[in-house]
């Protein structure tokens, strides 16, 4: 289980996002995700927690919370979407099997 940290300041650190959730629990892992062209943090992260009952104790505590000059969003993680390699519906291809 994950925990979603959105609207992050772009000067925020592993070690930041650490000590503010450590303060609900043991935390097991901060996942701090950077553009890969410029390197610079994308604004969100990924925080595990030890247990269900310490992250939900971070999420309600932290939730719109102002930190760092941000209102944050905190809430459990959903499964990344599979999209597919394209987007949109490429393979329905009307237009050509009309004429």
């Amino acid at each position: 289980m994950s925990i979603y940290v959105g609207n992050l300041s772009y000067q925020v650190t592993e070690e930041d996002l650490n000590s503010v959730f450590a303060e609900y629990g043991s935390v097991k892992r901060v996942q701090l995700p950077t553009d890969r062209e410029t390197g610079r943090v994308r604004g969100f992260a990924f925080v595990e927690m030890s247990s269900e009952t310490e992250e939900a104790a971070a999420i309600e505590a932290l939730d719109g919370a102002e930190w760092m000059g941000r209102d944050i969003k905190v809430n459990k993680a959903r499964p990344k979407e599979n999209r597919g390699s394209f987007g949109g519906n490429r393979g329905n291809n009307n237009f050509r099997n009309r004429y």
